[in-house]
């Protein structure tokens, strides 16, 4: 039988949109097609399912600001890069609440930035 621990909510952090500083480093969790569409500029994007593979990319002391469409996977991401030591913060409402809040977008598209 396999146990595995599970990060209480407490044990990491969780700030509104609007708490994000200007200079923070984000991480987009979403689909390939969610940032195509539209994310915060400037963020980086690595899909929830290839973040295990690709944790080199992430600076292990700066604190990152994890980001997904309303705030479930980010949430998961967040419980996951807590756990192997990043300081991860996860953003309430996620992109939803970025637009909404009138926060900057880009796409890759060419087109509008719209969020997925």
């Amino acid at each position: 039988m396999i146990i595995r621990k599970r990060t209480p909510v407490s044990d990491f952090e969780s700030v509104p949109v609007n708490d994000v500083p200007a200079d923070a480093a984000i991480l987009d969790v979403r689909e390939d097609y969610e940032w195509v569409a539209g994310h915060a500029d400037g963020a980086l994007h690595i899909p929830l399912d290839q973040l295990p593979a690709r944790l080199e990319e992430l600076d292990p002391d700066e604190d990152l600001y994890v980001i997904c469409r309303t705030g479930g996977r980010s949430f998961r991401a967040t419980q996951w890069l807590t756990g192997q030591g990043y300081a991860a913060i996860n953003v309430a409402g996620g992109m939803d609440q970025w637009l909404e809040s009138g926060k900057p977008l880009v796409s890759d598209n060419g087109l509008k930035p719209l969020i997925l």
